[in-house]
This record gives structure tokens, C-alpha cells and sequence, in this order.
């Protein structure tokens, strides 16, 4: 009698170490516990069993291994007696110090920058999520002596950096990094993106609708907020970069005009500049956006330090953080004591800049959140719109594409009405419906 036997094809558990090195005259406003905190979260966003976490101060740098002699040898002996597949550096590592790490640990070493480019490629949905990717990581590869992705990617088709054969063909691999970058560039495929984009853009234009834009730290509930708000079911997890593609929503605001809300890719402290690069095409949504809603969550004690990570990236991709309409949404406010809630909404009336405390969880404040941005999106003064009997199609494309101020009903049928309408919606509005009659209100 034969028996079958069960194989199992999941991939095994892989062990991690996380280590911060606490570098002194850093400036870093964080404290290394929240740092090592971040760092083990970005290695349980890449499905690793974390096994032990590490803060390790460094007064001085070794240029070869970046930790002193005696400190690589007690975590030699700390990752034997762990079993680590891997070890987590929470700093940039240079070539030679990774290589020498991995042959002193005799287990796989990643920097920070490796960490999220990691991350990024195995959430990566869309085509142009996944170049962008593609390009951030091999413009990181370049540089490396030993390659991180090489040749898994024949073994499994994804970017992965696990379980790979190690420092092989190394000659070979430069000269394939090369000539896949020169590809992409030679391809234009990114500049394709990008005309992709600014042609959406442009035909969002001519659809007189504001556009509202998301960003955030990495895990400030942003995605939970645009779920709320759009009624959309975009992914939502308690997780490290859980969005990466952008998506895009129609939002109502009140009074029934639409708007545009895009949820973007979260930041975070140190993001790759390779990263930045990469996704400044996606990115050009926030530059494009006639509001900007910064989500805090204001429930950590890293807020404050995670909002300034949030400007300087917006910096690096040109975003003028003084010549826009940003609205600060304080969020994960049912994560607060109740003692402190009614402070907290107080301290977000006196913001600079405004500010509006919700919870994206129970709804809490949204409607509030709304009506600011109706009001910041709402620029030109209202005009008088007399609409005759029989053009109720004019009246409801008014409703959908306008901020309806105050209406008034004729006995005969005809509608007066105080409508706030963008300088393209009022053009259309005139070549569509000539018998309405328009007025400065």
C-alpha cells in the first residue's frame, strides 16, 4: 500500500537580527528606541521572523566593517546562537562593509537602503510601480560589490534577496546592471510614464474637478483615510508601505461638488535617493495638487519628527511647502486618551499650518475635514446662474461640477442660483447651456 506524502513548497521562515547603530553627533530627533522600532517593522514588511532587535552605540566608524572589531565578533556569536538567516543594518552600509559583514556573520546583511528598495519591489502592482523599482534598485546595484537581486530573479521571477548563491560572477553582473540600465534609459520607458501621467493630468484639467492629494508618513493611516472618505477599498493594513501604486478616487464635498483625492506611497526617515528619483513621476501628483492633506498620526510620539521627514522629501521633489494649500489631518485620534482629545482638537485650531484631528477608523472629525477642504479648494466668488424652465440638465451638471451656494425656485419652473465655479467649469458651463444666464453675484 503506497502513501502519499504532502510536500510543502512555502518558503522557509527566515530569521532576522535588527541592529540601529546610535551614531553620536547624528542629529537624529529620534530616539534609538523608535528607530530600532521602525527598522524591525520594515523587517516584519518583508515577511521576516524577527528574533532579536539591537541599538548599538558607535562613537567611532570602522570603515571596513563600521562596527569595531569586538562588537562584529559578539554579534558573530549572537547571530550563530539565534540562527539568523539575516541581519538588518539600520544605516547605509558601503559595498565593502556589507561584504565583509556577511563573511564575518556568515548570514545575509542588508542596509536600510536595501531593506525598503526590497520592500518597494514586492509591492509593487502596476507596470509603472514596478520600472520605477526596477530602476531605484539597479541604480543601488551599480555600486555593489556584491549583488543583492542577481540571480534570483531567473529562480523565482521576483526581485528577492533571500537565499541567493552570493557573490558570483561579479564582473558579469556589472556589466548586466549596465546594460539593463542603459536599456530603461535608452527605452525612455519612465519619460513614457511620465507623458502618460501629465496627459491624465491634463485631461483632469479639462474636467473642471480640484484635486486633492494624500501624503504621509509610512503607516499614518493614510489609505484607511481615503477608504473613509471615497468609500473606496484600496488595501488598508497596520503595515509599512502597504501602498505603493497610487489610486485615485472621485470625493464629494459637501454640497455634491466633486473632487479628485490620490492616495500616494508613505514616507519615511532616510528614504532612498534612489527612491525619491524613481518615484518623482508618481510624486508629481502631490506637486500638481490644488490641496495637499499631510496625515499625521498624531497618536505617536514620533509625530512631530515623522512630519519634518514628510516636508524634507516634499522639498526634495520641489514642493513649495509655503505656496500651497496644505491642510494637516491629525489622525488616529481614537488612539488618544480621552483626556487628551479635547487638547488636542484645541492645539488644531491654533495650528500653523491648519489642522483637523479625525480618526479615519470610526469617522470621527471627517465631516469637519471635508467642509476645510471645500472651503480651501473653493477660491472663486459665487455668480448668479438663471436657469429657464427645461434646462435641468444645466442645473444638475451645476450640482456635480459646482459648489451650489443658495438656491431659489420660480412659481414658472425657472431656478435662480449662487453657484462657486472654477474659470474652466464656467466656460464649459457657457458653451454647454447658452440659454442660462450668468451674473457676478
Amino acid at each position: 500500500m503506497s502513501t502519499s506524502k504532502s510536500v510543502d513548497r512555502e518558503a522557509p521562515v527566515q530569521g532576522a537580527l535588527v541592529i540601529h547603530p546610535d551614531r553620536e553627533g547624528r542629529g537624529d530627533a529620534r530616539l534609538p528606541a523608535a528607530r530600532l522600532e521602525e527598522a524591525a517593522g520594515l523587517a516584519l514588511a518583508l515577511d521576516l521572523e524577527v528574533r532579536e532587535t539591537l541599538a548599538v552605540n558607535l562613537r567611532k566608524l570602522t570603515p571596513a566593517t563600521l562596527f569595531g572589531k569586538g562588537k562584529v565578533e559578539e554579534i558573530a556569536a549572537l547571530v550563530e546562537d539565534l540562527d539568523c538567516d539575516v541581519v538588518i543594518i539600520d544605516d547605509a552600509l558601503s559595498p565593502v562593509q556589507q561584504r565583509n559583514l556577511e563573511k564575518a556573520w556568515q548570514a545575509k546583511v542588508m542596509d536600510r537602503t536595501g531593506l525598503i528598495l526590497e520592500i518597494f519591489a514586492r509591492r509593487a502592482r502596476t507596470r509603472e510601480g514596478r520600472l520605477q523599482v526596477e530602476l531605484a534598485r539597479l541604480s543601488y546595484e551599480k555600486s555593489r560589490l556584491v549583488r543583492t537581486w542577481t540571480h534570483l530573479e531567473r529562480q523565482r521571477g521576483g526581485f528577492g534577496v533571500m537565499g541567493g548563491p552570493g557573490e558570483t560572477q561579479i564582473e558579469t553582473d556589472r556589466r548586466l546592471i549596465a546594460e539593463k540600465i542603459r536599456k530603461l534609459k535608452l527605452k525612455l520607458e519612465l519619460v513614457e510614464v511620465r507623458r502618460t501621467r501629465t496627459l491624465q493630468r491634463s485631461a483632469r484639467k479639462r474636467v473642471p474637478f480640484p484635486t486633492v492629494a494624500l501624503v504621509g508618513y509610512t503607516n499614518a493611516g493614510k489609505s484607511t483615510l481615503f477608504n473613509r472618505l471615497t468609500d473606496a477599498h484600496v488595501v488598508a493594513e497596520d503595515m509599512l508601505f502597504a501602498t505603493l501604486d497610487p489610486t485615485l478616487r472621485t470625493l464629494k464635498l459637501p454640497d455634491g461638488r466633486p473632487a479628485i483625492l490620490s492616495d500616494t506611497v508613505g514616507f519615511i526617515s532616510d528614504l532612498p535617493h534612489e527612491l525619491v528619483e524613481a518615484f518623482r513621476a508618481t510624486l508629481e501628483e502631490v506637486r500638481e495638487a490644488d490641496v495637499v492633506l499631510h496625515v499625521r498620526d498624531i497618536a505617536s510620539e514620533e509625530s512631530a519628527a515623522q512630519a519634518q521627514d514628510v516636508r524634507t522629501v516634499l522639498g526634495r521633489l520641489g514642493v513649495d511647502m509655503d505656496a500651497r494649500a496644505i491642510l494637516e489631518v491629525w489622525n488616529k485620534a481614537d488612539l488618544v486618551p480621552a483626556d487628551r482629545q479635547a487638547d488636542l482638537a484645541h492645539d488644531a485650531r491654533r495650528a500653523n499650518p491648519a489642522a483637523v484631528l479625525v480618526s479615519a477608523v470610526t469617522g470621527q472629525g471627517c465631516d469637519a475635514l471635508l467642509a476645510v477642504v471645500a472651503g480651501l479648494v473653493d477660491e472663486a466668488p459665487p455668480i448668479d446662474i438663471y436657469a429657464p424652465v427645461g434646462e435641468g440638465a444645466a442645473i444638475a451638471w451645476l450640482y456635480r461640477n459646482g459648489r451650489v451656494l443658495d438656491r431659489v425656485d420660480g412659481k414658472d419652473g425657472s431656478v435662480r442660483l449662487a453657484v462657486s465655479l472654477s474659470p474652466q467649469a464656467m466656460g464649459q458651463f457657457e458653451q454647454m447651456y447658452p440659454r442660462a444666464e450668468m451674473r457676478a453675484h
